[in-house]
């Protein structure tokens, strides 16, 4: 084999290794470009609700605020440790060592409740929702604010509905039936707070996203 034949076959081999590594690249940013619509976080440390039925004096606070049945109560478990706040590492809280809840389709909270974390009376939670993902049709018994710096939130407030894009801070009054759905198309890492230590909601039997609600979106989209 000449050389001349030998710098053909060298041109063409590295040809097929450059075409093989830039399909594989495009495999890679495929995969990445994929990925950056599910998790943006770890959901690895995922826990199960507490669920209780509730009682006669949950039943009567929610018909002061709404007609709506309230169809359960729901906590996050018991089982980890209160923060001592002894060194500056336990201050900060890594949001994959956090426990996460799962309220609804595609719809993952990261939840640091207080009385675990060295807060008096905070509760903070970031999301993991998925496009289309939304929890349940829901009220607190205290105040709520979300925040949310990048997306689109398809939004429930009593019989209100409405879209909007970020970034924006929303308050959420107490007891006013809420639930929100991501109709972007990457996951929405919406931040709630609430100013209580323990993260505790009330589902109620009304989800306000099924088609026949969403015939008046255009009349309420800002």
């Amino acid at each position: 084999m000449n050389k001349s034949t030998l710098l053909i076959a060298g041109i063409a081999s590295g040809l097929l290794l450059n075409s093989c590594s830039n399909k594989e690249n495009n495999k890679n940013t495929d995969t990445n470009l994929n990925d950056s619509i599910k998790e943006t976080f770890s959901i690895a440390n995922l826990v199960e609700e507490v669920k209780t039925v509730p009682d006669s004096v949950i039943e009567y606070l929610h018909a002061q605020h709404h007609s709506h049945k309230v169809l359960e109560r729901r906590t996050i478990p018991i089982g980890y440790e209160t923060s001592n706040m002894k060194y500056w590492k336990n201050y900060v809280k890594k949001v994959e060592e956090l426990p996460v809840i799962n309220p609804g389709p595609g719809e993952y909270v990261h939840v640091m409740e207080g009385q675990k974390n060295g807060y008096q009376n905070l509760v903070i939670g970031i999301t993991e929702t998925f496009p289309g993902g939304a929890p349940p049709m829901h009220t607190h018994e205290g105040e709520e604010s979300h925040v949310l710096l990048e997306g689109e939130i398809l939004y429930a407030m009593g019989d209100t509905i409405f879209t909007v894009k970020a970034p924006y801070i929303i308050n959420i009054p107490p007891m006013v039936p809420h639930a929100f759905k991501n109709i972007g198309k990457k996951t929405a890492n919406l931040v709630v707070i609430f100013p209580t230590n323990v993260w505790k909601y009330d589902v109620v039997d009304y989800f306000p996203f099924d088609k026949k609600e969403n015939k008046n979106l255009h009349n309420h989209k800002h």
